[in-house]
């Protein structure tokens, strides 16, 4: 897979895609994933593909079968109450990293589903983390 020069830029019109046309931009199934700076405390918003769950929605930190965790998960971690934009529907959430036999379910689901995400996981030592997004009520 090859990523785009600049990444933001990329972002950028994936939101503006998304919020202006179809939440289908360019044949993937994706959200918006609006997340608070675990640093300078502002909201911090990125377009992601997104697996369910039942009714629950996973979003998966691959960041590509990069290195290190991308920066939505580190904020995530540190503040667990996000926005999550998703088809015509917008609610607050908060994420839950899964674990222990939850996770290698989840993980075995999403990857017979996309199986991108062997290859990502495949170039790195880390263990690509899976989110709950839990509705708040």
């Amino acid at each position: 897979m090859t990523l785009p020069g600049d990444m933001r830029a990329f972002n950028r019109q994936m939101i503006s895609d998304f919020r202006a046309h179809d939440p289908k931009v360019a044949g993937r199934r994706l959200l918006l994933l609006t997340t608070t700076g675990a640093r300078s405390g502002r909201p911090h918003t990125t377009p992601m593909t997104y697996a369910t769950d039942g009714d629950r929605v996973l979003v998966i930190a691959s960041n590509a079968g990069a290195v290190r965790h991308p920066d939505w998960y580190l904020n995530l971690v540190a503040n667990p109450a996000v926005t999550v934009e998703l088809h015509d529907e917008t609610f607050r959430a908060r994420a839950v990293v899964a674990e222990g036999e939850e996770y290698d379910r989840l993980w075995a689901q999403i990857v017979a589903e996309m199986p991108f995400f062997t290859d990502h996981q495949a170039q790195i030592s880390r263990k690509i983390p899976v989110v709950i997004l839990e509705r708040i009520a």
